[in-house]
C-alpha cells in the first residue's frame, strides 16, 4: 500500500505542474494577440478654474493663450499670490514637436525673476510678435522671450522649444 500512495502523490504533482504549465500559455497568448493601446505619458491638466483664480487675485493682468492649436496640451498650472509684490503665474505646455514651452508672470523684480525661471540667460537679440518687441535670451536650460509692460510685470515665454515656437505662443497670449 504504501507504493500507491508515493505514486499518486507524484502524479497529483505533476498534474498540477501541467495544469500550470497549461494556464501559462494561454494567458501568454493572449496577451500577445490582445491589441496594446500606445498611452501618451504626458498628463494634460484643465488649467481653466487656476487661471479664473489667479485673474481674480493678481494684481496684473493674468495672460493664457487663446486659440493655440489641440496639440498644445497643458501639463502644469501653478499661481502664487502669498506676496502682492511679487505674485507669480506659470503655465506650462508640450507642443506639438513635443518641447516644453511655458508662460511665466511676476510683479516682482524683473532680474530675481529671470534668473529663477530662466536659470540665468544672456541676450540673444530681439524679436516682434503681434507688434510687440520682446527680448529673445538664452539660458543654460531654457531659452525665452520676455518683455516688462509700464507697470513693471514681466512676461517670459520660455521653454526648449525653439524661438518660432515660443513666439507662436506669444503671440496667442490674451488677459481676458
Amino acid at each position: 500500500m504504501g507504493g500507491v500512495a508515493k505514486k499518486r502523490g507524484r502524479e497529483t504533482v505533476r498534474d498540477m505542474v501541467f495544469s500550470l504549465g497549461a494556464v501559462g500559455i494561454v494567458v501568454a497568448a493572449m496577451i500577445a494577440v490582445a491589441p496594446h493601446e500606445e498611452t501618451d505619458p504626458v498628463r494634460p491638466v484643465d488649467y481653466t478654474v487656476d487661471l479664473q483664480a489667479a485673474r481674480r487675485s493678481a494684481p496684473y493682468p493674468v495672460l493664457a493663450p487663446e486659440g493655440l492649436p489641440e496639440r498644445w496640451r497643458a501639463t502644469s498650472v501653478r499661481f502664487d499670490g502669498a506676496d502682492p509684490n511679487a505674485t507669480t503665474w506659470h503655465l506650462g505646455f508640450i507642443n506639438p514637436q513635443e518641447e516644453y514651452a511655458a508662460v511665466e508672470q511676476s510683479n516682482g523684480p524683473e532680474q530675481g525673476f529671470l534668473d529663477e525661471v530662466l536659470r540665468g540667460g544672456e541676450d540673444d537679440g530681439t524679436a516682434v510678435v503681434e507688434g510687440e518687441e520682446w527680448r529673445r535670451l538664452q539660458g543654460d536650460r531654457y531659452r525665452g522671450l520676455v518683455r516688462q509692460d509700464a507697470e513693471g510685470v514681466t512676461t517670459a515665454v520660455l521653454g526648449t522649444a525653439p524661438y518660432e515656437q515660443l513666439a507662436e505662443l506669444a503671440g496667442a497670449l490674451e488677459h481676458s
